[in-house]
């Protein structure tokens, strides 16, 4: 498409997306990856057209879905809907608080914010601390901070049918505790959890912690010691070292209300882990209990079979975000971003999931790979995901560039770049309950 079919969009409500820092509102990288990100991913196309900083074309109007957008942009610090021409609909204030990552619309027109506490003392990219129920006027409904010395919660929160709240944490180990667990470094560690709230009495009512669930061949005089391609239900503490404690860097959370399963975004493992809610406490501590029978063990993990020492079934994640489960006709199926740090293009799978989850060492484990798509300027390290459209088109969001717009045949049909850090980008259809709530 030629650069005189683009469309600039610089109103006054979309040009702040410009500058910002956004060191502590994301992801952080590793040094290692800093490093990828700053080397120049060639591209031929962007070297023979450059493309202007920010704007939105339309590609094929005809194929185009048409609704709002609900966009996340951590860098401009603002939540809001707009429409496909980037004409901002409603607009959150976020009362002072910065974006911790995720915003999701719900049905009564409220939104469940993630937001960042003042003063941290967990600062890893990612971190919150504090999540909120904001009405459409924005006042808060409810407000909940999770944050301390030890723990803080981080990244994304999910409603559940029943009212309650889940979301994630990262809690502190010590260096000692770490040793203990057969860590390989001797020094303080972040790993994974998910809590579930009761908002009407700020009552913790189900906790996991990825703690519990370890297994390492390090140290056969430690904790957690046996063969991990033996225990694929089981996380092993060394996959990641050097990432200054951060050993698991989960980024998302999707709860299937069916199965009474929670699905996590491990980004540092390339995986996703599959989780029993239907345990209690006690036994999300264990091995045992719950409809699976396997307590807080994961009953299922994809993406990255290397993770768990399986040398069966492909490797596709290269870190992951978004963790989307799809619904209606498309139940039982999974969109996900893989950001592709190690080749400097991402990809987006639809994946079929398993109906019965029999994961095994040595077996090739892997979902079916249903529809995927990529683009050489398609890139994006941290952030980013994908939903899918009423049409069947799905829209993808490239965390540091915008929105795409592709058909189930890989078409490009729409696209929005801007200068902003877009974490995802949600959907909703005109005429949604949510958006007769907000009054649009």
């Amino acid at each position: 498409m030629a650069r005189s079919s683009f469309i600039f969009c610089f109103s006054l409500l979309l040009f702040p997306l410009a500058f910002h820092s956004c060191a502590t509102d994301s992801d952080d990288l590793s040094r290692e990856e800093e490093q990828i990100q700053e080397e120049e991913v060639e591209d031929p196309e962007e070297e023979e057209e450059e493309e202007p900083d920010v704007g939105y074309e339309f590609f094929n109007p005809s194929l185009v879905s048409d609704g709002y957008i609900l966009v996340n942009d951590a860098a401009a610090n603002r939540a809001f809907l707009m429409d496909k021409q980037t004409t901002v609909v409603h607009e959150w204030d976020l009362n002072g608080k910065r974006l911790g990552n995720d915003v999701q619309l719900l049905p009564d027109g409220r939104i469940l914010a993630n937001l960042e506490v003042d003063d941290p003392a967990i600062k890893i990219g990612g971190f919150g601390g504090l999540i909120q129920l904001l009405d459409k006027e924005s006042k808060v409904e409810w407000s909940y901070e999770y944050s301390s010395e030890n723990y803080i919660a981080h990244h994304d929160a999910e409603l559940l049918p029943n009212g309650n709240v889940i979301f994630q944490i990262w809690e502190r180990k010590t260096a000692e505790e770490a040793v203990e667990a057969g860590y390989s470094l001797e020094v303080e560690v972040f790993p994974d959890g998910i809590l579930e709230i009761n908002p009407d009495t700020d009552e913790i009512v189900w906790e996991w912690y990825a703690w519990d669930h370890l297994i390492q061949d390090f140290d056969a005089d430690r904790q957690n010691f046996g063969i991990i391609n033996e225990h694929p239900e089981r996380v092993d503490i060394n996959y990641v070292t050097g990432e200054d404690g951060d050993i698991m860097h989960a980024n998302g959370l999707a709860y299937d209300a069916k199965n009474d399963l929670i699905y996590l975004s491990a980004n540092f493992f390339s995986e996703v882990w599959v989780i029993d809610h239907s345990t209690t406490t006690a036994e999300a501590a264990s091995g045992s209990g719950g409809n699976y029978g396997k307590g807080g063990d994961l009953i299922y993990r994809f993406g990255n079979p290397r993770a768990y020492g399986n040398p069966s079934g492909e490797v596709r994640f290269d870190h992951n975000h978004f963790p989307n489960l799809l619904d209606g006709a498309d139940e039982g199926r999974m969109l996900i971003f893989s950001n592709g740090f190690s080749v400097g293009r991402s990809t987006v799978y639809e994946l079929q999931l398993p109906t019965t989850f029999d994961l095994q060492s040595t077996t090739d484990n892997e979902p079916e790979v249903k529809w995927t798509y990529t683009n050489d300027s398609l890139f994006s390290p941290k952030v980013s995901g994908a939903v899918k459209l009423p049409n069947g088109n799905r829209l993808i969001t490239e965390g540091d560039r915008g929105f795409w717009e592709v058909t189930d045949g890989g078409e490009l049909v729409w696209r929005f770049q801007g200068k902003g850090f877009f974490w995802r980008g949600y959907h909703h259809n005109r005429d949604a309950v949510e958006i007769k709530a907000l009054g649009l």
